[in-house]
């Protein structure tokens, strides 16, 4: 966890601790941080990467509408924030803008420079953006930012690193994806496997508190389906997505089992598995 957002959380909430109680309120501290460890996570892409196009079906679905949120005229410098395997860093290229990609997996940065030698990539966090202040015209992230540990520290180096007038458009998992393997997982009575995600409230705060103007925000479910179980958790898994930067207990045989019977006795024993990842697409600008 970033050192100064956990140190700073703590302190705030002995501060307002009496507070929140008096008043009856249950709302995060003005720094929104989470469990997720960014080393964790950057080795769990970097082993993805491989395969990660391949099985990543949902996560282009959901870049595509991204990029499609964009303004059809644009001009400047892009840079894609969680860039994976550059297919989306060379879509912002290819609209006519000078696009950057960073990510926290050497493996996918690997990658994404082999399928994109003209372009360029660069090791960093969205925490800590290998970039020059002011020198972004367009910040375009999808599916990456939920991993962050610090959605203030997030927000502050979007703002940044972006120019005066230009504009980030953010695609985010947010609380309330996975919940048919969260229900299933707990009526098969299996530890929960997922770190909860941040709120698009606590993204709300933080980018405005950083000074962004946050113009839009459209909250969408995009719902991916699998004939298995097996098929269902290779998905999260083969992605990268079932991070939660602590342990995971290895389901044996007879979890899976309980977990498939479980999964069929809420959606129905001749449907496919439904899954479901909530994302909030933001645009944000930055006034001078």
């Amino acid at each position: 966890m970033n050192e100064f957002c956990a140190q700073a959380a703590n302190a705030l909430v002995q501060e307002a601790g009496a507070v929140v109680q008096e008043k009856g309120l249950d709302r995060p501290t003005p720094l929104q941080s989470t469990g997720i460890s960014e080393k964790a996570v950057a080795e769990r892409f970097s082993k993805a990467a491989p395969r990660y196009d391949k099985l990543a079906a949902i996560q282009h679905t959901i870049a595509q509408h991204g990029l499609h949120n964009l303004p059809a005229q644009l001009v400047g410098n892009a840079l894609d924030i969680g860039c994976g395997t550059g297919v989306h860093t060379q879509s912002l290229n290819a609209r006519g803008l000078h696009a950057v990609g960073v990510d926290i997996a050497q493996g996918m940065l690997s990658l994404a420079g082999t399928n994109y030698p003209h372009l360029t990539f660069k090791l960093g966090s969205a925490q800590a953006l290998p970039v020059v202040s002011n020198s972004i015209d367009v910040a375009f992230s999808s599916m990456a930012l939920q991993w962050a540990n610090c959605l203030n520290s997030v927000a502050e180096e979007v703002h940044r690193v972006l120019n005066h007038d230009a504009i980030a458009e953010l695609a985010i998992m947010v609380s309330g994806s996975f919940e048919e393997l969260t229900h299933a997982r707990k009526l098969a009575q299996l530890p929960t496997a997922m770190t909860p995600l941040p709120t698009a409230d606590g993204w709300n705060r933080a980018f405005r508190g950083a000074g962004l103007a946050v113009k839009r925000v459209i909250t969408r479910d995009y719902v991916d389906s699998h004939s298995d179980i097996m098929s269902l958790l290779r998905s999260v898994k083969g992605v990268g997505a079932g991070e939660t930067g602590k342990q995971q207990k290895v389901l044996s045989r007879q979890d899976i089992k309980k977990l498939s019977m479980a999964y069929h006795n809420i959606h129905g024993e001749a449907g496919r598995l439904p899954l479901t990842y909530r994302v909030c697409h933001f645009r944000l600008e930055k006034k001078a």
